[in-house]
């Protein structure tokens, strides 16, 4: 196929399916691949393997042990505060943070009320002097933007029940120290991190929301701030970022901010690692802070050993509900079975820390490369011809080229390329493509079979439709070899037997010797009465046409030498001069014209041109020498060069051609 040809077809092919691959981007962007999406990016963080953690985050788990040894939610909030303050005077903790919502709307009715209020009284005590810990709250309902930037308006309730314990002055609390009655708790203000997710998963967070009262920031965000020992004026949030801002103005750390508020967690390593993530049950470390206090001076030896321990120096203690039965679980990118979601808090803190932000590519740019690819491997999938088998497996290794750069771009860099996206658009549409292209090539090969199956053998056919060439058509200069055969005396044949017999004879001497050059691979021309005309070496190319058309002259003259023993056998069938039949045959060997000719409504595929015309005057002239094959010198010498000796020529002499 001509190459312009070839690239008007492919760039028609390309516009008919460029829908698939704007269908592709259209779902993407309408998050309906979201699901697929992620999970391959969970497949990313699995391949690149844990991160080395930045800064010492410690685990204190609210597990199953602590609940049996303490007693069931919800729990006095003394034990968080004696925990808390332990951990910060002993053991040297930079921050502690709460994965608890300390709420007492869900409180039972049976709760010992007293005791609730003294216990919120020890917090409330502790948190005056505004200690490194934060409190959890929870997105009952803020102000915030979720990853596609869709705004949601909600009020955050604020821990009230503190205060209103504070001043709760109908009880009497003689186990604290005496305080003035009725006395406003100082929220000026305390440290309160929002601890929802977006959607209730692992991936995304809001980092802030902004309310009528203040601007609430993530857990992670109010750690991330102790951690560089700075005030609340200290976070500074812009358009598209998020910064820790040192007195001197130095930027301890900026965080990227999509849609202006949201932040992709970079997980670090699955929760269960002892290298990244080491943890100890709540009620072991509670029962060390109360050793402390012990009068046996063994016990408070002990407990000053345990704080004294570098797991706890400069570390930023994360306490959270591990226990199943608190259902506070949600699987990750490392762990496919849920684990405790206070892991998101800890690796969200090592990002901000690390600075290994997860970065994506622009919209745009994603459906640049959504487009790119599946081009590229549609392009690959559809080339035929002999090599077609080669493109196709290129396309295939296209693919897994993509893929690979996709992992190792995630594990080197942190960046996200879109993977199902692309793969499917490309997928989808390279195998509509190769329909398309299937459905064309049975097409064609109707349209060969229909146009040169009456000219040429089956194999011939087969072969022209395998090497994925169109025929030329409309004409073409090409060297073939022209073969002319008449029946010598056929004049007396037409006068000896009535139609009939000779119908009969006619189409038997005609089969015979149309197998015979078919099975050569030359090219039916046409019939002429009892004339046979046919070409060698089109419509598909053949070096030796010359060869086969003289191979196929002696074939003839074999094959009617056997036709005349059987008429011979029939002697009542036939006369005399059927037994003697003989035919003359010319061939010549030059560039012709060949094409398909005719009217526009019928055509023929046929050759002309001088060299045609003097393979014609070979047979004619065959006749004055007493020979049954002649051919010129062009085809002999065609011949010998690709047939070597295994055909024997004689000269004949001189021939001046009239006209």
């Amino acid at each position: 196929m001509p190459l312009p040809k070839a690239k008007k077809l492919f760039s028609l092919r390309w516009f008919l399916l460029s829908p698939i691959p704007l269908l592709w981007c259209l779902l993407s962007s309408y998050e309906v691949l979201d699901f697929a999406e992620n999970k391959s990016i969970d497949w990313r963080f699995q391949y690149r393997g844990e991160l080395p953690t930045p800064l010492n985050v410690v685990y204190v788990d609210i597990d199953s042990q602590s609940i049996d040894e303490i007693g069931g939610q919800p729990w006095s909030r003394a034990y968080y505060a004696r925990v808390a303050k332990t951990l910060i005077e002993e053991g040297g903790a930079s921050a502690v943070g709460f994965d608890i919502v300390m709420s007492d709307n869900g409180v039972a009715e049976s709760v010992d009320r007293k005791k609730l209020v003294l216990g919120n009284r020890e917090l409330a005590r502790y948190l005056w002097k505004n200690p490194p810990v934060v409190l959890a709250a929870s997105y009952s309902a803020v102000t915030f933007r979720d990853i596609n930037g869709k705004l949601t308006n909600r009020e955050l309730p604020l821990l009230s029940q503190l205060e209103s314990d504070w001043n709760a002055d109908a009880l009497e609390a003689p186990e604290l120290p005496s305080f003035n009655v009725g006395q406003k708790f100082p929220w000026n203000p305390p440290n309160i991190g929002l601890i929802d997710t977006l959607d209730g998963g692992t991936r995304w967070v809001a980092l802030y929301a902004p309310s009528s009262v203040r601007t609430y920031y993530h857990l992670s965000v109010e750690l991330a701030r102790l951690y560089y020992g700075l005030t609340h004026e200290g976070i500074q949030v812009n358009a598209d970022s998020l910064d820790f801002v040192r007195p001197n103005g130095e930027l301890a750390a900026s965080v990227p901010l999509r849609n202006g508020q949201v932040m992709e967690v970079n997980w670090f390593s699955p929760w269960r690692s002892d290298l990244n993530n080491p943890r100890i049950g709540f009620s072991t470390v509670y029962n060390y802070a109360e050793m402390l206090k012990s009068e046996i001076p063994a016990e408070r030896e002990v407990a000053a050993e345990f704080f004294a321990q570098d797991d706890w120096k400069n570390a930023v203690v994360l306490v959270g509900p591990t226990d199943p039965l608190l259902q506070d679980l949600a699987v990750t990118p490392f762990d496919s079975v849920p684990v405790p979601k206070v892991g998101v808090h800890g690796n969200l803190l090592k990002t901000i820390v690390a600075g290994k932000f997860i970065k994506h590519l622009p919209d745009g740019v994603n459906y640049a490369i959504v487009f790119a690819l599946t081009f590229i491997v549609t392009g690959l999938a559809v080339t035929g011809g002999s090599r077609g088998l080669f493109f196709k497996t290129v396309a295939v290794l296209a693919l897994a080229v993509y893929t690979g750069v996709c992992f190792k771009l995630f594990a080197e860099a942190h960046v996200i390329l879109p993977l199902i996206t692309p793969l499917s658009a490309a997928f989808t549409t390279s195998f509509g493509a190769l329909v398309w292209q299937v459905i064309e090539e049975q097409k064609q090969k109707g349209r060969i079979k229909g146009m040169f199956g009456a000219y040429v053998s089956p194999e011939l056919v087969d072969k022209m439709v395998d090497s994925g060439d169109d025929p030329q058509l409309g004409g073409h200069d090409s060297e073939i070899t022209a073969y002319f055969s008449d029946i010598q005396s056929f004049s007396t044949f037409s006068e000896v037997l009535g139609s009939g017999p000779l119908v009969e004879l006619m189409n038997e001497y005609l089969t015979a010797c149309t197998d015979i050059v078919q099975e050569e691979g030359g090219t039916l021309d046409k019939y002429i009465g009892d004339a046979i005309v046919v070409m060698f070496g089109a419509p598909i190319p053949a070096p030796d046409h010359a060869f086969r058309a003289c191979m196929a002259t002696q074939r003839v003259h074999h094959k009617l030498g056997e036709l005349r023993d059987k008429w011979k056998s029939e002697e009542d069938k036939w006369p005399e001069i059927v037994g003697n039949m003989q035919t003359r045959i010319g061939l010549n060997t030059g560039v012709c014209m060949i094409g398909n000719m005719g009217s526009r409504t019928r055509f023929n595929y046929t050759m002309m041109g001088d060299d045609v015309n003097l393979a014609a005057r070979m047979e004619s002239g065959a006749k004055a020498w007493g020979a049954y094959t002649m051919c010129s010198e062009a085809t002999k010498l065609s011949c010998e060069k690709h047939g070597g000796d295994r055909l024997v020529f004689r000269r004949l002499g001189r021939i001046v051609v009239k006209g």
